[in-house]
């Protein structure tokens, strides 16, 4: 695993101590949201910069410390799908150059299956509507339940209920063929 970045007391403005506050109490969970979703450490070191970057320079504002946990983990999440979707609009990585980017692992037939299944289910989900993409990202990659997420995104849990009925209809029709 990549050691992630710290940053130092001395590098961040006074003003900006609520940000460093923050990063330095959610940065790894921010960090393996974005790893689990985009599926290599040097995109998720990526999403945790931008998401972080965002506050610093005051694009996004800082998330009161009650909501913090969940407000970066959505950005995170965000961050991530977005990664995923820029990606497959761009088409211009060619094919050799992937394996450049692959994390070390072992190479046993199992782990390529794995890898070459969620490759398909992160390209899938870039192709979701946002919303639904990030209610499948917080079930089913972060393990949240139905209520949980309605809590984080404001909405009843019937809306996510039915979003995740349908995003998994959507993505089995999509990936029937891929996932034999």
């Amino acid at each position: 695993m990549h050691a992630l970045p710290r940053i130092e007391p001395r590098t961040v403005p006074k003003t900006d101590a609520t940000v460093q506050d923050l990063f330095e109490l959610h940065h790894d969970r921010i960090y393996r949201v974005a790893r689990r979703i985009t599926g290599r450490a040097e995109d998720a070191e990526d999403v945790l910069q931008n998401v972080f970057l965002r506050l610093v320079r005051r694009e996004d504002p800082v998330p009161p410390p009650a909501e913090a946990a969940s407000y970066l983990h959505r950005a995170a999440a965000n961050a991530a799908v977005d990664l995923l979707r820029r990606r497959k609009a761009q088409h211009s990585e060619p094919i050799g150059d992937a394996e450049r980017f692959r994390d070390a692992a072992p190479g046993p037939e199992l782990n390529r299956r794995s890898a070459e299944i969620g490759s398909r289910v992160r390209e899938a989900l870039a192709g979701l509507p946002p919303r639904a993409a990030e209610m499948f990202v917080l079930r089913y990659f972060e393990g949240y339940g139905n209520r949980e997420i309605a809590r984080m995104l404001n909405t009843s849990w019937s809306t996510v209920a039915v979003t995740l009925h349908r995003t998994r209809a959507r993505l089995q029709k999509e990936l029937k063929g891929d996932l034999r």
